[in-house]
């Protein structure tokens, strides 16, 4: 693929994409969070170009204007899997570098357990795999994802969100940057795209089929950090149990959940040399980005951080 992308089509839905850097880069596809959309990675996004990476970045189910169906069941993770697959078919290569922050982490384990071959390498940020993550539940992570149970109550999220999205620094209450602000109320609640993006949350609950907890057989790099609210300890600790492939986990220091508006070159550095492990033409390692902490004995110290 060398022309550029900005939309693709999977059915009858289509989505947005943000296409950047080389045209015959090494492609890279960025899956966002929530409440976010495909501008959460444009702080990272021009690191990844300078270093040689093609980003697509999509605005997923439920964000894109003309990709939000109604129907719960719709936002079911394995219908977010055909949506990413479908983008990498439309980039037109066998496989393509992923990454994915929070939602778009859980995405992204999903994506490489399901379909390892189109999965290059993996990098996921804040959220664990899956079976991390429920096994992390009875032991604290429960008390820490208690709004995914509010979440499922019809209409109230979505007013007490509009509302609270769209008070004067409620970026900065959050732990993003303070520019912000304009985002979470212009891109999400004006745009319309918080009713689908807690369909997501909501359809949780519905059983998928499709859906498969098994263990990851891609090179995998995991990025948490320690002052994340919503994820704890536990689930980064034992998210390297469930990657049978190369596996690097970071922790990054006093940051937020927020890793790609808050730490940016540490989050670039990590996909830069997790996805030189793989392709040689990405070889051109981070070398002049700020060095993230060291991650030796990170999985030990992040036993006492929290």
């Amino acid at each position: 693929m060398t022309g550029r992308i900005t939309e693709y089509r999977r059915g009858s839905w289509t989505f947005d994409v943000v296409d950047e850097g080389p045209l015959v880069g090494i492609p890279i596809v960025l899956l966002h969070g929530f409440p976010q959309r495909a501008a959460s990675w444009g702080r990272v996004a021009p690191l990844l170009h300078a270093k040689g990476f093609r980003t697509y970045a999509p605005d997923q189910r439920g964000y894109s204007p003309r990709a939000r169906p109604r129907r719960r069941r719709d936002y079911r993770q394995s219908e977010l899997v055909d949506d990413v697959l479908a983008l990498i078919d439309e980039i037109g290569t066998p496989d393509v570098h992923v990454v994915g922050h929070d939602w778009g982490a859980m995405v992204a384990w999903a994506l490489a357990i399901r379909e390892p071959d189109r999965v290059r390498t993996l990098t996921t940020l804040s959220v664990p795999h899956p079976g991390a993550f429920l096994a992390a539940m009875p032991r604290g992570q429960i008390l820490k994802s208690w709004y995914m149970l509010l979440f499922q109550i019809p209409w109230l999220p979505e007013k007490l969100l509009s509302l609270g999205l769209r008070q004067p620094g409620a970026a900065r209450k959050a732990g993003l940057p303070e520019s912000d602000d304009d985002h979470l109320a212009t891109d999400i609640v004006a745009y319309g795209a918080l009713p689908g993006a807690l369909n997501w949350y909501r359809a949780m609950l519905i059983p998928d089929k499709r859906l498969r907890m098994r263990r990851v057989h891609v090179p995998t790099t995991y990025v948490w950090s320690d002052g994340d609210v919503a994820l704890g300890r536990t689930g980064a600790r034992l998210c390297g149990s469930w990657v049978d492939a190369p596996y690097e986990f970071v922790t990054l220091r006093r940051a937020s959940h927020w890793l790609p508006e808050t730490r940016p070159a540490e989050v670039a550095k990590a996909i830069i040399d997790r996805a030189a492990t793989a392709d040689e033409r990405a070889m051109q390692s981070a070398v002049d980005l700020p060095a993230m902490t060291p991650t030796k004995d990170d999985e030990e110290r992040a036993e006492q951080a929290d």
